[in-house]
């Protein structure tokens, strides 16, 4: 194991030589650490207490859970456990031009081209982040919950895994582990829908069978993730359309930033026509707005909506779902999802 690791990691630093070592040398280094630093989940139990010992030895029959009813890939992910002395395992950037609202795409070995790019240091990543700043470029910088390598290793618990709960713990496995399932290179919108479908509708059945108490409310939360997506994408429409206006640049930074302002005033009425009041996401609007937040959080939802019609297609058949997204792969960037199930 030891050797393949060392072969597979010294080969994408010689890849990544063509962009800069620099990014690679610390891509290397942090999976390195990540990886040996593991321990099996049984010895993570016995080493732990409280909280933390409960959510492990969930972790384990979430893990079967995964692949008896989700019919998600059965391996070693998520078996060990990594203490982790940080918040977050990896820190992820998205970089979006001032006027548009397409991410910059960076390309990797092995996984293709995606709208984001990782750091296992937050100096690091925001050290990064001001150089696209200086080049005009306008940013979000995030903490990443898991860490996936997209099966290629065994991927481990982290500590930012636990930290919610266990309904939060359920959806990020089955998150991650969907990536397992399918990953279409150079489509991050694609693979991120996918893999959030099967996270949320994965963790609510698990819910509905095992803590009917909290399902409702996850279903709610559910509800709330769409509802502000729904809202977010109308913005980026506005946007678009105004990009591709002829219009001075003092002028378009003026209609951007009412733009903007339309945006916090419709999630003022969303919240109290479909929230009753409750600021779901009124953390989320304490920030700055920018064209690489509204990229960012599109990634994750924009076609949710069409993989959920997906699902409910393939009678909520976790495996039908999967045969009708897997004859897509062959169209790499171009992917759509599905109208209706593949028998």
């Amino acid at each position: 194991m030891k050797t393949k690791l060392i072969f597979i990691l010294c080969l994408l630093l010689f890849l990544g030589a063509c962009e800069t070592v620099g990014y690679y040398s610390q891509s290397v280094i942090g999976h390195s650490k990540m990886m040996l630093a593991r321990q099996p989940i049984d010895k993570a139990i016995v080493k732990s207490e409280g909280n933390r010992k409960e959510l492990l030895i969930l972790a384990k029959s979430l893990r079967q859970y995964a692949v008896d009813e989700l019919s998600l890939p059965d391996n070693n992910s998520y078996l060990s456990y990594v203490d982790m002395q940080r918040k977050h395992p990896v820190w992820s950037i998205v970089a979006a031009p001032e006027f548009s609202i397409k991410p910059v795409r960076w390309c990797y070995p092995v996984v293709g081209c995606a709208s984001y790019r990782g750091y296992f240091s937050e100096e690091s990543a925001q050290k990064y982040a001001e150089k696209m700043r200086k080049k005009g470029l306008e940013t979000e910088v995030g903490g990443v919950t898991a860490y996936s390598t997209l099966g290629w290793f065994n991927d481990p618990l982290i500590p930012s895994m636990l930290r919610r709960g266990e309904a939060s713990l359920a959806e990020v496995m089955f998150h991650e582990l969907a990536h397992q399932e399918l990953y279409i290179k150079g489509n991050s919108a694609f693979n991120e829908a996918f893999a959030t479908v099967v996270g949320e509708h994965g963790a609510l059945r698990w819910l509905q069978k095992n803590k009917p108490e909290v399902a409702a409310v996850y279903r709610r939360r559910m509800q709330v993730r769409n509802d502000f997506s729904g809202l977010v994408k109308v913005t980026k429409g506005r946007l678009k359309m105004l990009y591709a206006e002829d219009l001075s640049e003092v002028d378009m930074r003026l209609k951007k930033q009412s733009v903007f302002d339309q945006f916090r005033q419709d999630y003022d009425e969303l919240k109290m026509a479909r929230w009753s009041g409750k600021a779901w996401y009124g953390g989320w609007l304490k920030t700055p707005l920018n064209n690489a937040r509204m990229a960012s959080f599109s990634t994750y939802r924009d076609l949710v909506p069409q993989f959920e019609a997906l699902l409910e297609s393939c009678g909520n058949n976790f495996e039908r779902f999967y045969v009708s997204v897997r004859t897509l792969k062959k169209q790499g960037k171009n992917a759509k999802v599905p109208v209706s199930c593949v028998d």
